[in-house]
């Protein structure tokens, strides 16, 4: 019986250690964590989505400039082929308002312990807390464990180590190097579905010098965040519903969305922020910043807006005017008032104009340990069709360490699901050629 080694636990991982099983491959599978599958279980927490309901042309151009051999990949093990997956599990699943599949529970932990129970019973053998180092001068595979350094040799290696997003959950990135030393190529990793830190330049004159002043005066150093520390204080953490975002970069790649994101301590996160993420990442690393412009109303008008906001008000503060003409209060008045300033508030032209367009500019995107997801990665030019690396022959690559991105939306799952299946495949190929 050949063997086969599967380093990491996540979709990836498992997926190639189930089709490998099934194959008569004898696997063992090793993971740096106690326990199997806690960036999955963690995606779960509000509702596992497995994948999207989208037509299958429309799926695949999320992946961007995803290479062919990975969207053929992805067209090969889709969205419905993942509902008969987990169905076969014992899972049903359903497709939600947003199109969006989800188990019929919404959780992720029956799934995925239904998930081990067919892989162990298939002969899959799980060795935990065992960190890959590298490899021995002998070709063996190194680890890191418990009880102390171990090696293992096998007749193929299936490598599914994730990206380089949160970190305590297991992936960190760490192969990179291990996998440069020997030749592969390898894409820097950066941070996907990610927020981003903020600058804001007030209309106030003086204001920013003051607000440094005093923070020096107090040993702080220089303001962490492009908030004023009135708007970090009162509403970092609040959401904005009902908004739409639009950017367009310096190549005229445009993008234009509604949705909901968050005002974070130092900018902005959140579902349509992520939406933009590999667009405003990318403007960020070319110009130094990204400006976007946030619709506060978009089912209004700008003729609209601008007679709303003219409309004569009375006795009645600003804020109670654009409360009751236009329903804007709360984290959207703030940030009307923390980018205009009072005299940009005053003049009814730039304030309804910054209603409809209020410009936000980014000037980086938050720390790679913080995003949802990476993308860099092994390069596609440098594994052949089955993901087996062309400098370390007998290694294949899954999931997060290939050089993709994607959106949220079932779209991360579907595609570590798809390269583990594409490995795994790549590697029975292999052995099989070995054989004749």
């Amino acid at each position: 019986m050949k063997k086969v080694i599967v380093v990491g636990g996540g979709p990836a991982g498992l997926m190639a250690a189930e089709v490998l099983s099934q194959a008569g491959v004898s696997v063992h599978l090793y993971d740096a964590m106690p326990s199997i599958g806690r960036k999955f279980l963690l995606a779960g927490k509000g509702g596992l989505n497995l994948t999207h309901s989208e037509p299958l042309e429309i799926f695949c151009s999320r992946y961007g400039a995803g290479s062919a051999s990975f969207q053929a990949m992805v067209r090969d093990f889709g969205p419905q082929e993942i509902r008969e997956w987990a169905a076969a599990l014992g899972v049903q699943t359903f497709i939600g308002t947003s199109g969006r599949v989800f188990p019929a529970d919404m959780k992720a932990a029956p799934l995925l312990r239904a998930w081990l129970h067919s892989l162990r019973s298939g002969g899959v053998r799980f060795h935990m807390r065992h960190r890959w180092q590298g490899w021995l001068a002998d070709g063996s595979l190194a680890f890191e464990s418990p009880a102390g350094a171990v090696a293992d040799k096998a007749d193929a290696v299936v490598l599914a180590l994730g990206g380089a997003s949160w970190k305590r959950l297991g992936s960190d990135g760490a192969w990179a190097p291990l996998l440069e030393e020997r030749g592969a190529a390898v894409a820097p990793l950066q941070p996907a579905n990610c927020g981003f830190d903020v600058t804001v330049h007030p209309q106030e004159p003086g204001k920013e010098t003051r607000r440094g002043f005093f923070r020096d005066l107090a040993g702080l150093g220089p303001s962490p965040s492009g908030w004023s520390e009135h708007f970090q204080n009162g509403f970092a953490g609040h959401p904005f519903k009902s908004v739409a975002i639009s950017f367009t970069d310096s190549q005229g790649r445009r993008f234009a969305r509604k949705g909901e994101f968050i005002a974070t301590a130092t900018g902005v996160e959140g579902s349509l922020i992520y939406a933009a993420s590999s667009l405003l990442r990318d403007e960020i690393a070319a110009s130094g910043s990204a400006t976007l412009h946030l619709d506060l109303l978009p089912d209004k008008t700008a003729e609209r807006v601008l007679l709303d906001v003219r409309h004569p008000r009375g006795s009645r503060s600003l804020s109670s005017h654009l409360k009751s003409r236009l329903g804007i209060e709360g984290v959207k008045s703030a940030i009307l008032n923390e980018i205009l300033g009072k005299e940009g508030m005053a003049d009814a032209s730039k304030l309804a104009a910054a209603i409809k367009a209020l410009p936000i500019t980014l000037t980086a995107p938050r720390p790679i340990d913080e995003a949802i997801s990476t993308a860099g990665g092994v390069r596609f030019d440098g594994v052949n069709g089955g993901l087996m690396l062309s400098a370390v022959p007998g290694v294949f690559c899954a999931g997060e360490m290939l050089d993709w991105e994607a959106p949220t939306g079932g779209y991360l799952l579907t595609a570590c699901f798809a390269t583990g299946r594409a490995a795994a495949k790549g590697v029975l190929h292999a052995l099989a050629e070995k054989n004749s």
